[in-house]
């Protein structure tokens, strides 16, 4: 298993389903599981996913209230099905998140959010481990690779791999297990 290392300033900006926002792609496996960073400028409705399980970590910005939700520190987490009708309002200005999106009986995701340096285990059919900010070392195996902000190292068919961080950073670790049945 190699990691691949996914450049933040590579991803693309594409506007969103319904128009109000603006994603970039960070990885997928279509239609099991989908990866973005969303900018959010202005309040106003979530596009609805039907079947689709929502899990979003503000990276950047004040906060923003989803709902009965609110995410209002800096990698605060908001779990909500597509089927939610989610109107977004923002706390102060605009915000920045981490979107990950699962088919409901095809695929679980799990998000953790790493801030202190050391080494864990991860598995899953697919772990990103995303840098959410600042600069980091990760090793993985024998691997040394430099994050920065938006960069991201996808993993797949980890099975117990031993991640090492060093740094002044956080890094957000998404495991996604797919074949999941309700």
């Amino acid at each position: 298993m190699k990691p691949a290392l996914i450049r933040g300033d590579t991803l693309v900006a594409s506007p969103w389903k319904n128009g109000g926002g603006i994603t970039r792609e960070v990885a997928a496996q279509a239609p099991t599981w989908r990866a973005s960073i969303a900018d959010i400028d202005r309040p106003g409705p979530f596009s609805r996913f039907d079947g689709i399980d929502r899990l979003l970590v503000l990276l950047d910005g004040a906060g923003v209230v989803l709902g009965e939700q609110v995410v209002g520190h800096a990698l605060g987490l908001a779990r909500f099905t597509g089927e939610t009708l989610i109107d977004a309002q923002l706390i102060d200005g605009p915000v920045r998140v981490f979107n990950l999106m699962t088919q409901r009986d095809a695929a679980r995701a799990s998000v953790d959010v790493w801030q202190t340096p050391g080494t864990r285990v991860v598995s899953g059919d697919t772990v990103l481990l995303h840098c959410a900010r600042g600069t980091l070392d990760v090793r993985v195996g024998g691997t040394h690779i430099s994050l920065t902000k938006m960069d991201t190292l996808r993993m797949d068919e980890a099975d117990a791999v031993e991640v090492g961080m060093q740094g002044d950073g956080a890094l957000l670790c998404a495991s996604l297990e797919t074949e999941v049945r309700s």
